[in-house]
């Protein structure tokens, strides 16, 4: 054998050891050093996750053992793996704050980064930001402010309320829903769809809190946080966050109310605000004051409540409205109401000459007095027609974007958009509110194609081949109430 056929022996060697795996692919086949890289970065989050966790879950035992215990030693949580694991927990596609970062460009320089920004927390150089005013439409035609965040900001918001979610989710009350982990939207209707059936509600108060992100008092915020902080490096952040302001055509705004919707820290500390101003008292009143029996349901500020009886219903109303009051809180006028509602609603009214039970608005949506085939009580929910009604304009203004798309193309975003509407409607009793949502749809796609041209003739029944090609067909995908509450809470 030759020089040369030896050479290419021992190249052919190396070659087979990459497919072994072994160390000497390196030498053929470079790239390979950034394979390792990348898993070296992915064992690197698993052990952060991993070390932040350890450490959660022993200020969520001490905090579960002692309830009245403050906690004065916190800050020190805020550690390298803390922020990074608070990093990746942020969303990849969120609109950027005043700082112009998107998440992607911090990733790129992201150990020097985070690196220098828990140098400056640690040092006390950390300045929140002002954050970036920007208006969404409501489903009533209105705009909703949100604050967005610089991206650092963000992250060190996602790392406190970590630590703070391990104390406060062992004080939290069970009726208190809105933004917590392991508990979601469905989570809170099946809890008041049990209690309606279950229990003997005859009285429904639909309580709205007027403006509530920005009516929150700061002052009184921070007392209910020195509560069980004791840590004042904690306080000072927070309160640094709430100073911070918002920009909005140029101008910083700052002010002594409101905790910035929107912010990363906001669903926190408003359900920090009403655990003490509103679940607290709530919980103590149906123990010690109500005669009949009586249910609570609140998701953030949307507050609902059972009565068996019409007068612990009215005295309810009054006494929630002076509590929430004094922590400068009101209950809109209009929004707020007191109804008949439950398995004698409809006897009742008829014995009064009334119509038919009224019905009221939850979580998206319509809450009504329904019977079952067997003629017994059966509470029923439709989606809201205001909020089907908005995401229809949403879709034909999107629509008038795509129509000079493929068919294909726009087929498979409107198929995305259904499925996204059925994950979250598809409950038991409404298939009809489904099955519109989706006639309504093929109606928009069908006048989206027909504008594309003068001479385009789109036939209705081409347009359903289409959907029935590729649009879902409705379909229940949420089990009864009763059932899903008897599996998370079982008693």
């Amino acid at each position: 054998m030759n020089d040369r056929e030896k050479s290419d022996a021992a190249v052919v060697a190396m070659k087979l050891a990459n497919k072994a795996g072994k160390p000497a692919a390196e030498s053929v086949e470079p790239r390979a050093a950034t394979k390792g890289n990348a898993g070296q970065q992915n064992t690197r989050r698993a052990q952060d996750r991993e070390s932040v966790s350890h450490a959660l879950d022993r200020i969520r035992q001490a905090a579960r053992l002692r309830k009245q215990e403050r906690f004065t030693s916190l800050f020190h949580h805020l550690s390298l793996e803390t922020l990074r694991t608070a990093f990746y927990a942020l969303r990849r596609d969120a609109a950027p704050g005043v700082d112009g970062l998107t998440w992607q460009s911090y990733e790129a320089d992201l150990d020097h980064l985070i690196g220098n920004l828990h140098d400056r927390l640690h040092r006390g150089a950390y300045r929140a930001r002002p954050a970036r005013r920007q208006y969404i439409p409501k489903p009533d035609g209105r705009q909703r402010p949100l604050a967005i965040a610089a991206l650092e900001d963000k992250i060190v918001q996602r790392a406190t309320v970590a630590v703070l979610n391990a104390i406060y989710e062992e004080d939290f009350l069970g009726f208190s829903y809105g933004f917590r982990p392991g508990r979601g939207q469905h989570d809170a209707l099946d809890a008041l769809a049990v209690g309606i059936e279950k229990r003997k509600v005859n009285y429904i108060l639909d309580a709205d809190i007027q403006q509530f992100f920005d009516r929150v008092s700061q002052e009184w915020l921070v007392r209910f946080l020195n509560h069980r902080i004791g840590d004042q490096r904690i306080i000072r952040l927070i309160q640094k966050w709430l100073k911070a302001g918002v920009l909005e055509e140029g101008i910083v705004t700052t002010s002594e109310q409101g905790t910035g919707q929107g912010s990363v820290a906001s669903p926190l500390l408003a359900n920090l605000y009403l655990h003490y101003a509103f679940d607290l008292w709530a919980n103590r009143w149906r123990q010690r004051s109500a005669t009949g029996d009586m249910i609570i349901v609140r998701y953030a500020d949307d507050i609902v409540v059972g009565f068996e009886r019409e007068a612990d219903a009215h005295r309810f109303q009054i006494e929630m409205r002076e509590r929430l009051e004094k922590f400068s809180l009101s209950l809109h006028p209009e929004k707020t109401r007191l109804i008949m509602f439950g398995r004698y609603a409809a006897s009742r009214r008829r014995e009064r000459g009334l119509g038919k039970p009224e019905t009221f608005d939850f979580l998206g949506f319509t809450h009504i007095c329904g019977k079952s085939l067997r003629g017994d009580f059966m509470l029923l929910r439709k989606s809201r027609r205001d909020r089907m009604r908005a995401k229809l304009r949403e879709i034909k203004d999107r629509l008038r974007w795509l129509r000079n798309r493929p068919i294909r193309e726009q087929a498979k975003w409107l198929r995305q958009v259904i499925r996204g509407y059925y994950e979250y409607h598809a409950v038991p009793a409404n298939l009809r509110s489904l099955q519109a949502f989706r006639e309504h749809v093929i109606f928009l796609w069908k006048l989206a194609l027909r504008r594309r041209g003068q001479l385009d003739t789109t036939s209705t029944s081409r347009v359903e081949k289409f959907a029935a090609q590729w649009l879902p067909k409705p379909r229940i995908l949420h089990p009864w109430p009763a059932l899903r509450f008897a599996v998370k809470h079982p008693r």
